[in-house]
């Protein structure tokens, strides 16, 4: 199969999105002259060019587009071809109004901005398709063409008559008879028994709480039903360029995909990453979608945009100070990324994303943001043989799951303040603090590599699940979990005992009496630290060690963490720093060490390959100690024991020979 590897040639992609049809033609050779200053060496084509391409049904203009991709390969830039089916053209909702998709309440969701499409639509599908197919047999042997990149951020939900339909399609794949469905459903409850396939809605807008297993079937269900559209548009283009990688942009810890299953479909595995320069812990942020890309990918993957400076979407968009986007680059090139590409290339003038960076801004080339692409194109450039294609490895996975995510986010749950990736953040975090590289796992996955592994939170695991953490653990695997984890089946279903058996026994859990969800503002104090968001009235088992224990309320006295052999269970969430020791302590008996001790605070240093990443996220000056002798491929210099390291500074080391 094709691969990243295949398109990178043992360089690091450099680019972005490119938008010529924004601008005069004559723009254009000015685009490719700065294009070559700055090092890029891919840009993506054709992503929202639908309406351009396909001006009315069944038309087909080609031409412009032929110009550039001629234009590209005759400066050696390669191309990212998009089919742009993410953003149908206005004729589309007008002559075919039953594309657009219904929001939850009935109300049609109109044209006139994007993703105006009903996955299930047959009408979208088969002008997507045709569509799809010409542009492949138009640029299949174009030697621009580097990777095809399906769609865009696939985030289209739909309620609709169509969507019904499929939906009932799906749930008769899954359960075969409407009696299972029922069993599954637990439609006994509220009189919701079904007796006919006819009757089974998508989970619109309704008078009170919905049926939580049939929601989180709506989740699974639309998550499949987009990737049909992908997996599709995929088999075009691969059948005419078997060689050519496929990929499709993921939107970073977003709920509505399961990436595990998606991934699992694509040659190259994408993201697009928007930390917020504001966030004191967008580095750590920017460390995890890393980290969980490169496990989805199980390698080397592509960060197919990030913002040089503003966005556009947030309240108050903020620009990223002087350093920080070369540092994120960095970063994500240190935990995996063999290309690093942006949205967008030229500032766009008009629409909604004219406030939106570029690579190249509103002040052109005097600008900052493309005196910054300059100098990270020609670091990539210096870097890319000796980065490309290597891996990281991690000794530690946390272990992620959509299905949990999914089913914990249902109405009527204990807490609505429990937010499934905010708590994935604060144990990553834990971790990134601590120096300990990390990958992400689903739970069914083989673990036997890792001598740590960490469930942060996973609300229902099925049975296979289980098995594998029980089984992990009984192998000498060290096992940390965290609180509200292992409580319902697959489906949705509370397991006896408000904890599956198998669980507690092997946590020393005799009986899990009570949740105790804690208030925004409210902390409970434990042995040596306090904890938030959560609480749990525990009963151990007779021969259960207790790390801590609860000492105020009503919970005083009971246990808040729990050991039995090597597996320990975690019933709150301690404030970071005690999150921090806590996994520190685990992560040290497994005799697991972190890349370079005793770094200063605010210092990641990440080793990929060969080559150890140093990457300062402060603004003050630091000394940082590397014992032994080395050369800094940004700089060309010689490094001997230690380095010093600016604002928002980096250093790409190289062990010397002796």
């Amino acid at each position: 199969m094709p691969s990243l590897r295949d398109a990178a040639r043992g360089r690091i992609l450099f680019g972005g999105d490119y938008n010529p049809e924004q601008w005069p033609e004559e723009v254009w050779e000015d685009d490719v002259r700065l294009m070559k200053e700055a090092g890029v060496n891919s840009v993506t084509l054709g992503v929202f060019s639908w309406a351009k391409i396909e001006p009315r049904p069944g038309a087909r203009e080609f031409d412009w587009l032929d110009r550039l991709m001629d234009l590209m390969h005759a400066h050696g830039i390669g191309v990212v071809l998009a089919t742009p089916t993410a953003s149908p053209p206005p004729w589309m909702g007008a002559r075919h109004p039953e594309t657009l998709p219904r929001a939850e309440d009935g109300s049609i969701v109109w044209y006139g901005s994007r993703q105006q499409f009903c996955p299930s639509s047959p009408v979208y599908r088969r002008y997507a398709a045709a569509l799809t197919e010409d542009l492949a047999a138009r640029y299949a042997r174009h030697p621009a063409l580097t990777v095809w990149h399906i769609n865009n951020e696939y985030c289209t939900h739909c309620w609709c008559d169509e969507t019904a339909g499929h939906f009932r399609r799906w749930l008769r794949a899954r359960y075969g008879t409407l009696d299972a469905l029922n069993e599954a459903w637990g439609t006994a409850f509220w009189s919701q028994r079904y007796d006919a396939w006819t009757e089974i809605l998508p989970p619109r807008k309704a008078q009170y709480m919905r049926n939580p297993t049939q929601v989180l079937d709506f989740k699974r269900f639309t998550s499949d039903a987009l990737m049909e559209c992908f997996t599709a548009e995929r088999d075009i283009v691969a059948r005419h360029t078997p060689h050519i990688p496929v990929t499709t942009n993921f939107m970073p810890l977003w709920s509505g995909q399961d990436a595990w299953a998606w991934s699992a479909e694509e040659d190259i595995v994408s993201v697009d990453v928007y930390p917020d320069p504001r966030d004191p812990w967008g580095g750590q942020y920017n460390a995890m979608l890393a980290d969980m890309t490169r496990s989805q990918a199980a390698g080397p993957w592509m960060l197919m945009e990030q913002a040089a400076g503003a966005v556009n979407w947030r309240g108050v968009n903020h620009p990223k100070p002087e350093g920080l986007n070369r540092l994120w680059s960095l970063q994500s090139v240190a935990r995996g990324a063999d290309a690093i590409c942006y949205f967008q290339w030229r500032q766009s003038r008009q629409g909604s994303e004219k406030f939106h960076s570029g690579m190249l801004g509103h002040a052109g080339e005097r600008g900052r943001a493309f005196r910054e692409t300059r100098q990270l194109g020609g670091e990539l450039a210096a870097i890319g043989a000796a980065v490309s294609g290597t891996g990281v490895t991690a000794e530690v996975a946390v272990l992620h799951d959509w299905d949990a995510w999914w089913a914990g986010a249902q109405e009527g749950a204990p807490s609505a303040l429990l937010d499934y990736a905010e708590v994935i953040r604060r144990w990553h975090r834990a971790l990134w603090e601590n120096g300990t590289p990390t990958d992400f796992a689903r739970p069914d996955a083989d673990l036997g590599r890792y001598k740590a592994v960490l469930v942060p939170h996973l609300y229902l695991l099925d049975d296979a699940a289980i098995d594998n953490l029980v089984a992990y653990a009984a192998g000498g695997g060290r096992l940390v979990c965290g609180f509200f984890s292992g409580v319902a089946d697959v489906d949705d279903r509370v397991r006896p005992g408000g904890m599956d058996a198998r669980l507690r026994e092997l946590f020393g859990i005799a009986t899990l009496h009570e949740w105790w969800p804690l208030d925004a503002d409210e902390t409970v104090e434990c042995d040596g630290f306090r904890g938030t968001l959560w609480s749990e009235e525990l009963e151990a088992a007779e021969g259960t060690e207790i790390l801590a224990a609860y000492r105020d309320g009503e919970l005083a006295g009971l246990p808040a963490v729990l050991r039995r052999g090597r597996a320990v269970y975690v019933s709150t969430l301690p404030e970071p720093p005690a999150l921090r020791a806590l996994l520190a302590d685990v992560v040290r008996e497994a005799g697991i060490e972190p890349v370079l001790a005793g770094l200063p605070e605010g210092v990641e240093a990440v080793r990929r390959g060969e080559l150890l990443f140093l990457l300062h996220h402060r603004r003050e000056m630091v000394t940082v100690a590397v014992p032994g002798v080395y050369e800094d491929l940004l700089t060309g210099r010689v490094v001997t024991d230690r380095i010093a390291l600016g604002r928002y500074g980096v250093a790409v080391l190289r062990r010397s020979a002796p």
